[in-house]
């Protein structure tokens, strides 16, 4: 009776051990980032056909753990009245944020987060686009992000706007840079950015953000890509580091290239 006592006592002071804690939650993990614009579910060579099936398949081939979607419609006329950003998340099994920036065809248009770990804290930034320069709205969604180590990161989805003239581009950036600096958990932002990496805008970017990539494989038009304009990125604060970028070759499902960057976060 006593030996089973002792024992019992062992398993316990095992099971409280600082030890135990730190197998349970591990001080380090690895992510596998996405950032994808789905040019809303229609392939280039198909206008007018909706293929989400083109778009779960390249985003499955790469197994990401999190994924930030640009040019995503719900329940728009032009894309059969699906929401998309559901859809793409149930056959994936991920869950999913999406963050509306404007109505449009009966339905909503925006941007989207899937993750394969628990999703909180959800937020639509609304970013400015200044009037008279006939700019779309444009927005930035944010999610809190559980890893499967317990702890979480903020991770930020975007789209910046296409005109040629960088006017609104820069004053979004400006804003995506105040909100993040006082963001305390490790952060990271993935997004079209219509901006290439010698433009003033990426400069902007690069002040609070480390890219995943330096000399960054382009990413646009999808056929014959000539111009980079999709990033990863992490907060320069966050103790995190990159371990691989590509770009995948992709060609059918989209007018981008998708990119994927596997990353090292240290808690």
């Amino acid at each position: 009776m006593k030996r089973t006592l002792f024992c019992l006592y062992l398993l316990t002071i095992i099971a409280c051990s600082p030890a135990r804690e730190a197998i349970v939650s591990s001080k380090n993990v690895q992510v596998k980032v996405m950032s994808y614009n789905i040019h809303i579910g229609i392939p280039p060579t198909k206008p007018g056909t909706t293929d989400i099936d083109a778009i779960v398949s390249a985003i499955k081939g790469q197994d990401p753990d999190i994924v930030a979607l640009q040019e995503v419609d719900v329940n728009t006329a032009r894309t059969g009245k699906i929401n998309e950003a559901a859809v793409i998340a149930e056959k994936l099994k991920m869950n999913f944020f999406f963050a509306k920036a404007i109505d449009h065809d009966g339905g909503d248009y925006g941007v989207a987060i899937l993750s394969k770990f628990p999703l909180s804290e959800t937020k639509i930034h609304r970013l400015t686009t200044i009037e008279g320069t006939k700019g779309e709205p444009r927005v930035m969604a944010t999610a809190k992000i559980t890893l499967k180590n317990g702890q979480a990161i903020r991770f930020a989805s975007t789209h910046l706007d296409a005109q040629r003239p960088a006017t609104n581009r820069e004053k979004q950036i400006s804003e995506i840079n105040s909100i993040s600096a006082s963001e305390t958990l490790p952060l990271i932002i993935a997004g079209d950015f219509n901006a290439e990496p010698q433009s003033t805008v990426i400069g902007k970017l690069d002040e609070m953000f480390t890219r995943t990539c330096t000399e960054c494989a382009p990413t646009f038009p999808v056929v014959n890509p000539r111009t980079t304009i999709d990033f990863i990125a992490y907060k320069k604060t966050s103790k995190i580091k990159t371990l691989s970028h590509s770009v995948v070759p992709e060609h059918y499902a989209s007018d981008h290239l998708p990119v994927v960057a596997l990353l090292q976060l240290d808690f």
